[in-house]
């Protein structure tokens, strides 16, 4: 897998010449597949963990750069390893024969090209979940459309103010807004089986952060206004770490009023999904990225 023209699958359109491990735009990973992490997780949503676990595979690298970021170890940090889109075939296999509900594409925007090619070799038998920070191009997003049958975006900013001081993407409001209708399109309305897990469907995550509520309330109801019947996911688990510690309102936990307000509107709204407990907001959730399931085991 190589990518000989400059990058342009981000909205960031840095334009970087990107091939096998080496190419560092704002990313920070080459055109092959990076993993810090590919083992049964359960901490998602319950129609995505269900009982078995949702079949995770934590990419490195990311296109935004969000001071709160609990996963910098692998976002901006480099923790990973480079596999090849063979090796990324089998491990969809693995966590299918694990007994995955599906296989969970943790941001893998910086290697869409890799992922259609590795689902080419192995179409699993169960959902793919493409679980996203919302901020992607719609072209890239195109180029996923068949091999995809679950969006999990975040939508996390509607201020450009704020995007821009905390992601360092003014554009993101707009641009996320546009994937997320984009997502929508392709999945259509939510399908669930007979226990309640998801099938198809587009799932719309928003992390309250602290000081924010209001913004967060127009989320909801843009959500409601725009995109009728999509579920929405609203977590409540913001932990101040990393850059978030030198901003004035960042550093501290989210408020229960500020949660209470939230979820009143929610439910005011007559949104579906699912409401996350103030209590999940600990680093302790944080998965380990110790290479789990990275490298094929020896017979």
């Amino acid at each position: 897998m190589s990518m000989t023209a400059g990058c342009t699958l981000c909205p960031r359109m840095c334009g970087v010449v990107r091939s096998g491990d080496e190419g560092r735009g704002v990313c920070g990973v080459g055109s092959l597949p990076r993993i810090a992490r590919a083992a049964l997780h359960h901490w998602e949503e319950p129609c995505i963990s269900g009982t078995r676990g949702s079949g995770a595979i934590f990419f490195s690298g990311c296109g935004l750069r969000c001071a709160f970021c609990q996963n910098e170890a692998i976002s901006h940090g480099g923790t990973g390893e480079t596999v090849s889109v063979g090796r990324l075939a089998q491990i969809f296999a693995e966590l299918e024969a694990q007994g995955a509900h599906n296989i969970n594409l943790v941001t893998a925007a910086q290697f869409v090209p890799a992922v259609i090619e590795a689902l080419r070799l192995h179409r699993p038998r169960v959902p793919v979940v493409y679980n996203s920070s919302g901020y992607e191009r719609i072209e890239t997003l195109r180029m996923l459309e068949g091999y995809v049958d679950i969006y999990l975006p975040d939508y996390k900013y509607i201020d450009p103010a704020m995007a821009k001081l905390l992601s360092g993407a003014e554009d993101y409001p707009e641009t996320a807004w546009a994937a997320i209708t984009e997502m929508s399109r392709q999945t259509g309305e939510p399908v669930y089986d007979a226990d309640g897990m998801m099938l198809r469907g587009t799932l719309v995550r928003h992390l309250l952060l602290p000081g924010l509520t209001g913004d967060c309330m127009r989320i909801l109801e843009r959500i409601h206004d725009e995109l009728p019947g999509t579920p929405v996911s609203l977590m409540g688990q913001y932990t101040p770490c990393g850059r978030a510690l030198s901003i004035p309102g960042m550093n501290r936990r989210v408020k229960k009023k500020e949660y209470a307000r939230a979820l009143d509107c929610m439910e005011a709204l007559g949104l579906e999904g699912y409401r996350q407990a103030l209590e999940s907001a600990s680093e302790a959730f944080v998965p380990a990225f110790d290479g789990s399931g990275v490298t094929a085991k020896e017979d």
